[in-house]
């Protein structure tokens, strides 16, 4: 999550490039919007989170089981460094962290290739966010994208609500509202709704969930397949990456200054996956 209530103040990074870019264009746009490279979150809150997840924090484990198995903080900063390129120095304790960008688009390249296979196959597809105020439209625009081509997007049933809102569809997203406002959740309940919905109605459950949070995460918990975005100081959808219980997490800065920054982003992956 970004912005200053939360201490940490995002910087203007230069306008949207436009048009669907190189492998080399969008890394260095990744990097001047600070989607990748030295992004805003210190490295202290990147720590603490993993700690959180260590000490069984769930708020930390985004819909996941992950038991005892990730206890061991360290070994939460050797995924997060692996997958994501964030520094590997368990004394580095303050200061600046990073997303390496290369990394970034690697994992759009892996999600691009299954989106491919989910509209060759005119597969059914979830789409849902727990932050809607940075990736609601580059869950929008993939929808629509693969709608194009053929595929299902699922429309989630009506009157689903957890202990924190209302489970609502957006755009062909799902959202949690409460109090007439999208809200950022890390929690897996509102995936959890929307299948037990689905089963109770007797329809069938989405043959891919393109998702971040714990939307992702539980979901992928509860065999689906799998794909989705998270920052580097969410590391549960990365455990399960490793682990293989999600597919594909793409690294980056969930919240940056503009959502339109995302864009290239979008034209690159949709681009990559036949669905330009």
């Amino acid at each position: 999550m970004r912005g200053t209530r939360n201490g940490r103040c995002p910087t203007m990074g230069g306008m949207p490039i436009p048009g669907t870019p190189s492998r080399a264009q969008l890394v260095d746009h990744l990097v001047r919007t600070r989607i990748a490279g030295d992004v805003a979150t210190p490295r202290e809150n990147n720590l603490s989170h993993y700690r959180r997840l260590a000490n069984g924090d769930r708020n930390y484990w985004f819909g996941l089981e992950l038991g005892d198995r990730w206890a061991d903080e360290q070994d939460v900063l050797a995924v997060m460094a692996e997958r994501v390129g964030v520094n590997d120095d368990p004394e580095y304790r303050y200061g600046q962290d990073t997303i390496d960008p290369e990394l970034t688009v690697d994992a759009l390249d892996r999600m691009a290739a299954r989106l491919r296979k989910a509209a060759a196959g005119r597969q059914r597809v979830l789409f849902a966010t727990g932050h809607p105020g940075g990736l609601l439209d580059v869950h929008r625009a993939t929808a629509a994208a693969l709608r194009a081509a053929g595929c299902e997007i699922v429309v989630i049933p009506d009157g689903l609500q957890t202990s924190e809102g209302y489970v609502m569809q957006f755009a062909d997203v799902a959202v949690l509202e409460h109090g007439a406002t999208l809200w950022h959740t890390h929690s897996g309940e509102p995936m959890r709704a929307i299948l037990t919905g689905l089963e109770h109605e007797g329809r069938p459950l989405p043959d891919l969930v393109v998702a971040d949070h714990g939307w992702a995460g539980y979901a992928g918990q509860h065999g689906l397949d799998s794909v989705g975005y998270a920052d580097c100081n969410d590391p549960a959808l990365f455990l399960a990456e490793s682990e293989g219980t999600v597919q594909v997490v793409v690294p980056l800065d969930d919240h940056v200054i503009s959502p339109r920054y995302y864009d290239p982003m979008t034209a690159y992956l949709l681009a990559e996956a036949g669905l330009a």
